[in-house]
């Protein structure tokens, strides 16, 4: 699952299997490397798509409602996952409708009915 991407790109099966590896520990998942989507949570499943967006290193991440079918503990996990991507230096572009998730933003641009209404810095220190 995690390999997919990178498969597409031409990367050899070895390198593959390493780099998928490594992102799926990056995320916490390498103890769970040999489940299957039916066998985890919806938590370490939307880790796994971490996992899998990382393995050909983007310069950008886009989410789209990454918290959006989990309870408010795993969300927070995940939001922390972004953190740290952010801290090395990945631009990480969320979409959600939880003004929450927004907090953790450096940035946040607000839509309504498609048209931008706002668009500033986001004050740290409010979680």
């Amino acid at each position: 699952n995690v390999e997919l991407p990178m498969q597409y790109a031409g990367v050899d099966a070895q390198v593959r299997r390493e780099r998928a590896m490594a992102s799926l520990e990056s995320v916490g998942l390498g103890h769970r490397v040999h489940h299957k989507p039916t066998e985890m949570s919806g938590g370490e499943r939307q880790r796994v798509s971490i996992a899998r967006a990382l393995v050909n290193d983007p310069a950008i991440l886009l989410a789209d409602e990454p918290t959006g079918n989990l309870d408010s503990r795993t969300g927070v996990e995940i939001m922390a996952i972004f953190e740290h991507l952010h801290a090395q230096g990945k631009t990480v572009i969320l979409v959600t409708h939880d003004q929450r998730i927004g907090e953790y933003a450096d940035r946040m641009v607000s839509l309504l009915d498609g048209q931008v209404v706002s668009d500033k810095p986001v004050a740290k220190g409010k979680r």
